[in-house]
């Protein structure tokens, strides 16, 4: 029996399930990776392998890391191959559509929202910024413009309004791995039509930057809580407090409200640090100072004693 043929592109941890999932299918061949270079890491700048390397090194696959894909190279390479799929999942590179033409059946994307909402770079943060209830992972045909191709198949869970954004992505990761085998075997087999996506109703979550982790107190102490785990574990919820910088891992909100301003410090003790928000009340659980590791909030404020009255930086 003739085997599937597919090139599979990623880079991050989050492309490693779908990569083994489709490795383990008897009747898949991965024929090729691709991946983005090897690049610098940690404070020494040692040159370190993509996530999705490693792993296609550990099963024995073919490689390839261009700087580019759409060069010539990049073209003739994949070209040669003959696949009947890409699987691409958070490549990192935008293709050409020279390159998304090669594929005799598709170029498949995963991606993880449910499209047409949170197409772009940072779908998993919005669906914890927003506190869904749900999100999921679609896989499309890939088409030139933002994440706007035909839909194949969706797979949906509920948001847990205590997970971060990085258990949600963990999560997600294996429902991407699960999804994306059985789309291939379903469009093998015949039994799946593309659908195309409804762009009126299409919403954008652009690249997440350092400065979108301060926290404004003036939000709510659910929104508060809410950014706090979408921005866990990057770039990192933060505020501060007399010049220097506190970074916030894990908050509750409070059980009542205060007539306090928001971002003011009420009460220390060993359960958290409690603050005023512009609606309600929140308990700091986990924290970390400018300088040194990430504490429960008794052991920290130990080192850090905080001086009453006090107030956090409105943003």
């Amino acid at each position: 029996m003739k085997k599937t043929n597919i090139i599979f592109m990623g880079t991050p941890g989050f492309s490693v399930p779908a990569l083994k999932a489709l490795a383990a299918q008897d009747n898949f061949n991965i024929s090729l990776v691709v991946t983005q270079p090897d690049r610098p890491k940690g404070r020494g700048k040692k040159l370190s392998f993509p996530p999705v390397k490693e792993a296609a090194l550990e099963l024995g696959l073919d490689i390839f890391q261009p700087e580019s894909l759409n060069s010539q190279e990049g073209l003739e390479r994949l070209s040669a191959i003959n696949p009947d799929y890409f699987v691409v999942v958070a490549f990192g590179q935008l293709l050409s559509q020279k390159i998304l033409d090669i594929p005799k059946i598709y170029p498949i994307n995963i991606h993880a929202s449910l499209l047409p909402k949170y197409r772009g770079a940072a779908p998993i943060q919005a669906a914890v910024m927003n506190m869904d209830a749900k999100t999921g992972i679609t896989t499309m045909v890939m088409a030139k413009g933002m994440d706007s191709g035909d839909m194949l198949l969706t797979s949906s869970t509920l948001v847990n309004p205590e997970e971060t954004a990085q258990q949600l992505h963990d999560r997600l990761s294996a429902m991407g791995g699960k999804l994306i085998v059985k789309t291939i075997l379903k469009t093998n087999q015949g039994n799946l039509d593309p659908i195309p996506q409804d762009h009126s109703r299409a919403t954008y979550v652009p690249m997440l930057k350092k400065s979108d982790g301060k926290i404004d107190w003036a939000s709510s102490n659910k929104e508060i809580c809410a950014h706090i785990n979408a921005m866990t574990p990057w770039p990192g919820a933060f505020t501060l407090l007399k010049g220097k910088r506190f970074k916030i891992f894990r908050a509750i909100p409070g059980e009542k409200d205060t007539l306090l301003d928001p971002g003011e410090i009420y009460l220390c003790d060993e359960t958290g640090i409690y603050v005023a928000t512009g609606k309600g009340t929140m308990v700091i659980l986990e924290l970390m100072g400018s300088s040194g590791k990430r504490l429960q909030a008794d052991a920290f404020l130990r080192g850090h004693k905080i001086e009453l009255p006090a107030r956090f930086e409105l943003a």
